[in-house]
């Protein structure tokens, strides 16, 4: 169900842009001084709620303390605990969390043993506003907190726990909340990691975070569209927004995310316009991921890091995507420019063997979205002067992956089980769109085709976005396996004398729905 909006007339909101969208509402909307606390949204939803809509109803309206203000009480416990790296995950990991309300003194107790929490590290407090809407929602702070460790070992396991005045990880109250993660290694080992896009908030989203967990990944890869607090999408004032699913989303996926590093890009359903004029004052409130090359306070989902052999890059695709052009051009080049200069970085460093790209907009899917001409236009040129080696997308909420794409041809067929040489054959699209939210399916006609259930190859008619936001014909021989169902992709990472990936999409059961291998000679 969409929900409730900001008040912009939709045919004024199509025509703005987001910063002027940002700059309308701001003079519009008055700042109401009625609170709900965000611990009161959170704890509402978990006793009874359902997934499609935030309910208020019993919780109290109070002021928020200021951040001086001493509060006391294991009311006030620390929720939604999320890791990322640092620019060098070998040495820095980032942990953020959230508070019900603002709390004096924040900090992050860490150690090789959870019976050692010596060192103590202060935390940043990043605090939002969102303004109610009269009879519908009443106006919310959320707290977010975010602590940066340096100087960390390669390949060692530490432990943790966050608190405040009046709570104490170290405690023994509160030593339950104490959990680990693990450093890159030094050198490059065999390593999973996980990947998916388009998650939300719900039963089939929690599924998905269980069975990630069972692949005991080094990292996942998340592809934009994170929670749907911004339930239309199209990055619009008039567009449906509510904060407290943020809330729901932290604590879903606080059992995986407080152990593996969760890396995030954005989607179009991560501009929430209300918070600055880009969109993205809320993921810079919520997140620290990588301050690796490019300027973080413009895009904050473009970066990237090194784990093993394998160097990740994030991007945008909103600033180059043709179908949602609310942010289309707002880094004025620069991110592209950043990409080129970064995957020849990656290209020519030691020890690297393989990159990979992830964003949210497809660049090659029959799916309810199809493909951005825009992400083909800026983007994939670069990717084959460059060889990546894998490129991963949300955005259509189905499992699909390409044959190898050459010049914007097969450049070899990838059957289920098969194998390619990006430095000969091309590049692999993986579209894996099945986090958890509501599925799409496949034009009338297109058959799934996935492993057990294999169709023969054939060509089908489909679309993509152009400049002038109408759909182009165009005619699909690239669409290998396709499977409608929640699921996510698992991949391997090996190094030696002859490194591959080895590329499985788990459906959310676990079976195997598709397999491939990417090899380079060393």
């Amino acid at each position: 169900m969409d929900l409730p909006d900001f008040g912009i007339p939709p045919r004024l909101a199509r025509r703005l842009s987001m910063a002027e969208q940002h700059e309308y509402l701001r003079t519009k909307l008055t700042r109401r001084r009625t609170l709900v606390t965000a611990g009161a949204v959170a704890g509402g939803l978990l006793t009874g709620c359902s997934s499609a809509g935030v309910s208020t109803a019993g919780s109290t309206s109070s002021p928020a303390p200021s951040p001086t203000t001493k509060v006391h009480g294991s009311a006030l416990s620390p929720f939604g605990r999320h890791l990322a790296f640092g620019a060098d995950p070998r040495t820095r990991m980032r942990i953020s969390w959230q508070v019900p309300l603002a709390v004096r003194k924040p900090y992050v107790r860490v150690g090789l043993s959870p019976d050692d929490l010596s060192r103590r590290i202060e935390a940043e407090l990043r605090d939002l506003h969102t303004p109610g809407q009269t009879g519908v929602r009443l106006a919310l702070d959320q707290y977010y907190l975010h602590a940066a460790l340096d100087g960390l070992r390669p390949g060692t396991t530490y432990y943790y726990g966050v608190g405040h005045d009046g709570f104490d990880p170290a405690d023994a109250k509160h030593r339950s909340t104490i959990t680990s993660f693990r450093t890159a290694p030094e050198s490059p080992e065999k390593f999973v990691f996980t990947a998916f896009g388009d998650q939300g908030v719900g039963t089939a989203a929690a599924a998905n975070d269980n069975l990630l967990l069972r692949q005991k990944p080094a990292f996942h890869l998340h592809a934009g569209d994170i929670c749907y607090a911004d339930g239309n999408g199209q990055g619009l004032k008039s567009d449906g927004y509510d904060p407290g699913f943020w809330d729901l989303f932290l604590k879903q996926n606080e059992e995986v995310a407080r152990s593996v590093p969760w890396m995030v890009t954005t989607g179009n359903h991560d501009m929430e316009a209300w918070y600055s004029p880009d969109g993205y004052g809320g993921q810079l409130a919520r997140w620290s991921l990588p301050d690796s090359g490019f300027d973080p306070r413009s895009a904050p989902g473009v970066y990237s890091f090194t784990y093993g052999n394998v160097g990740v890059v994030a991007l945008d695709a909103n600033d180059v995507s043709y179908e949602i052009p609310a942010n289309f051009g707002h880094t004025d080049g620069k991110q592209t420019r950043w990409l080129e200069e970064r995957l020849g970085e990656l290209r020519a460093a030691k020890g690297i063997d393989f990159v990979v790209v992830f964003f949210h907009h497809c660049a090659y899917s029959m799916s309810s979205h199809a493909s951005d001409g825009g992400v083909r236009a800026e983007w994939l040129p670069l990717f084959e002067k460059h060889q990546v080696d894998l490129v991963i997308n949300g955005h259509n909420h189905v499992y699909e992956r390409t044959d190898a794409i050459r010049g914007g041809e097969v450049g070899r067929a990838v059957p289920v089980g098969g194998a390619t040489d990006p430095t000969r054959d091309g590049i692999v699209y993986v579209t894996a769109g099945g986090g958890g939210r509501d599925l799409y399916g496949f034009p009338a006609g297109v058959k799934e085709s996935y492993e057990g259930r294999v169709h023969d190859h054939e060509s089908v008619e489909t679309f993509r976005w152009t400049k002038s936001q109408q759909p182009d014909k165009e005619t699909v021989e690239w669409s290998r396996v396709r499977y409608r169902g929640f699921s996510l992709l698992s991949v391997e990472a090996e190094g030696g004398a002859r490194p591959r990936l080895t590329v499985s999409a788990l459906a959310q059961s676990g079976e195997r729905i598709d397999r491939f291998e990417v090899w380079r000679e060393a």
